[in-house]
């Protein structure tokens, strides 16, 4: 997430009620998550295990729970609560706006595309042309939609990143500031969920096809000319190259990557990175033809031990 100007790192430290390390002038350029920051973004970190990836990450701008030594050509913002003041920054930055209409006056929508009844566009939606909306579409607010793309009845773009910190009170909610970006030629199904990011986009490239019911969570990145079967969950902060295949029910836990041209068989599970050219199966899901041997050898055990008990 970019602000609409440069601040000072006085002028953020006053807006959170905190400490600084660094000069007050000190350029401030926007704030992101660690996989994502650039040079003039705040990241925060409130866990010591993430200190030094925090503070050696590309982000010049650190908001920390502990006083340490500042690395050169950088600056800190000390804080007692990271997360709450992380949040504090999203909400002043990207407050919520409520809609006084079906379709903002504020959405920008290109020539030649439909928008059937009961539709809802947000606030700042910009929409590219010949695309269609179905009846019963929500586009949240600040989402891009490229041209001819198609989405289907019961789709939600734009909801709420699923990401909480557990505090004895019970969870706190990480406030999404991100968007949702959909590029030409994508079609989506009925009844699909695309969360925005936290701080910056989900992604879903050029010429990709979503079928029914599938759930894309926060800063997701899905390539150009992908296949995405019915009831695949993808969680949050996933890099899935271009050309990959995911079959039905598939689940993918974050952080990961799929490498190119990837296939994955229905009702598999990923819980690592997948390396691109190759055909996956089972859960956790590995080589399908190293798994269809493991279940051959597993169905033909009871011959086996048969053979092995007459000897």
């Amino acid at each position: 997430m970019k602000f609409p100007r440069t601040y000072s790192l006085k002028e953020i430290a006053a807006l959170i009620n905190t400490s600084f390390v660094g000069s007050d002038d000190f350029p401030v350029l926007g704030m992101n998550e660690i996989h994502v920051v650039e040079p003039g973004d705040i990241v925060f970190v409130d866990h010591p295990k993430y200190y030094d990836k925090a503070l050696n990450s590309r982000a010049t701008v650190v908001l920390i729970n502990k006083e340490v030594a500042c690395p050169e050509g950088k600056a800190l913002l000390i804080s007692e609560d990271p997360f709450r003041d992380f949040n504090t920054l999203t909400r002043y930055f990207k407050p919520f706006e409520s809609a006084a209409a079906s379709v903002s006056e504020s959405a920008t929508i290109g020539h030649g595309t439909i928008v059937q009844p009961n539709a809802f566009i947000g606030n700042n939606v910009k929409i590219g042309t010949d695309c269609v909306i179905h009846a019963n579409v929500s586009i949240y607010d600040n989402c891009v939609i490229g041209d001819n793309v198609t989405i289907h009845s019961g789709t939600i773009l734009g909801a709420d990143a699923f990401y909480y910190k557990k505090r004895p009170e019970g969870y706190d909610k990480l406030l999404s500031g991100g968007r949702v970006v959909i590029e030409d030629n994508v079609d989506i199904g009925a009844n699909c969920t695309i969360d925005k990011g936290v701080t910056g986009d989900t992604t879903i490239g050029k010429g990709s096809k979503l079928d029914n019911q599938i759930q894309i969570g926060h800063d997701t990145v899905l390539g150009e000319k992908c296949l995405i079967a019915s009831h695949t969950g993808i969680a949050g902060c996933v890099v899935i190259e271009d050309e990959v295949t995911l079959w039905g029910q598939v689940g993918v836990i974050s952080g990961i990557t799929i490498g190119k041209g990837a296939v994955v068989y229905a009702q598999s599970g990923i819980g690592n990175s997948l390396e691109g050219g190759k055909t996956y199966f089972g859960s956790p899901a590995v080589e399908a033809r190293h798994k269809m041997r493991e279940l051959a050898t597993i169905k033909n055990m009871p011959s086996i031990l048969k053979k092995l008990e007459n000897k």
